[in-house]
């Protein structure tokens, strides 16, 4: 997309009125304006509250309305592994047949097949794919997300994925956060040979970083990738080179990664069926976001559900994300992901929605938006719905909306 592509913007302050609003701006509750307005001026909020009380020195050059609808912060899809080829369809007919995701994965399955299709595709091939699936994320409220790699598994082809997502945010009105997962899983030509991937692994690391291509860095700590001292070794190299860390943590079993993430300073740890009360205990000291990942837990038909309870209990901020990926959630549905962690986990809607936005954020390491209030980024989403709690009751029927980006209105297509 291109400047000449977007809603003409007026210059100066804008005055976007007529919204009710869930600005989100507290540590709980809904903030709730009922007769609101924002004022913006570039990418930034200048001014957040009711209507009848707009200073009269705000400045304002011109107006929107927003016809009543409901607004919040732009979701941010915390967790995604946008950038891959083919699909893995064939895989989810055999566990309805009665394989584990875990017994297909060590037949040469699962994450295997996914970089194999992925690195015979080439660059342009993965950019089409990724956009379409970025914008229909986007149709749905997103406006910012983050990508991982983790289906190339070497050099050449984790660069080539994360050039992709970095392409994705210069061409379409989205803010992408690049992630490395190169320890996702051993590729076939490591065969028997985990730590000489892994220190394949660390060589790359500064690579990829000196090309600008990475602003996190993420691991796969489970029986069937990586162990916890080999997760470690990818965290120190990631902590030599400045770069944050998260972690893909006890999913299937408890590995003591969310631990060990958290004395790393982890920005999150994600999926946590598994997770331990050290586990949380640790997280808590540390700041760390646990990310609730619905759409895996829902798909692959797991039944140890997260401990919601114990990490509300620690004071864990709870983060949501649709995980899309092809082998475990295949969804590009941010909406649902609400409506599944209130169905499944038992979140409130209103913890959901903190979960893509407050929180979600907060996963990125991104302080400059998920919440409505004068000095934070211009993202904001105007729904066609009567309440914010609708986003996550009523699942499956995409509420009209109209997504602002950095202060402008870019068409959804």
């Amino acid at each position: 997309m291109t400047d000449t592509d977007a809603i003409p913007q007026p210059a100066g302050r804008t005055l976007w009125r007529g919204a009710r609003l869930a600005t989100l701006a507290d540590p709980a509750g809904w903030g709730w304006i009922e007769r609101g307005a924002i004022v913006t001026a570039g990418d930034a909020i200048t001014w957040v509250g009711a209507e009848s009380e707009l200073p009269r020195d705000a400045g304002v050059t011109a107006e929107v309305d927003l016809g009543g609808a409901v607004v919040t912060p732009g979701l941010v899809d915390c967790h995604t592994h946008l950038v891959y080829a083919g699909d893995r369809a064939a895989e989810f007919e055999l566990r309805l047949q009665g394989a584990s995701y875990e017994a297909i994965a060590r037949a040469g399955g699962g994450i295997r097949s996914t970089v194999a299709a992925t690195r015979a595709a080439d660059e342009a091939a993965l950019f089409a794919a990724a956009r379409r699936r970025a914008l229909a994320l986007r149709a749905e409220g997103v406006t910012t997300l983050e990508i991982k790699s983790g289906y190339g598994l070497a050099l050449e082809h984790e660069a080539r994925c994360l050039r992709v997502a970095r392409r994705l945010g210069r061409e379409l009105p989205l803010t992408v956060r690049t992630t490395c997962l190169a320890a996702h899983a051993l590729p076939p030509e490591f065969d028997g040979r985990a730590d000489d991937y892994v220190d394949a692994v660390c060589t790359w690391l500064p690579v990829l970083h000196a090309d600008g291509l990475v602003d996190a860095v993420d691991a796969f700590c489970e029986r069937i990738a990586f162990t916890p001292a080999q997760t470690r070794r990818v965290f120190e190299a990631a902590r030599a080179l400045g770069l944050p860390v998260k972690l893909h943590a006890e999913q299937l079993s408890d590995q003591g990664g969310a631990a060990l993430a958290a004395a790393f300073g982890a920005l999150s740890c994600d999926h946590l069926e598994y997770l331990s009360d050290a586990g949380i205990a640790a997280m808590a000291r540390a700041g760390t976001v646990a990310v609730l990942l619905p759409g895996a837990f829902y798909f692959l038909r797991e039944t140890k559900l997260p401990p919601v309870d114990a990490l509300r209990a620690a004071g864990v901020p709870i983060a949501l994300a649709t995980d899309h990926n092809p082998g475990s959630s295949p969804t590009l549905s941010p909406l649902l992901m609400l409506n599944m962690a209130c169905t499944l986990f038992r979140l409130t809607p209103e913890e959901a929605l903190r979960g893509v936005t407050v929180h979600g954020a907060r996963a990125l390491g991104l302080h400059d938006r998920g919440r409505l209030a004068a000095g934070l980024r211009a993202d904001f989403v105007a729904w066609g719905v009567e309440h914010p709690r609708e986003l996550a009751y009523a699942f499956g029927q995409r509420p009209a909306c109209r997504v602002v980006q950095g202060g402008r209105e870019e068409p959804l297509r």
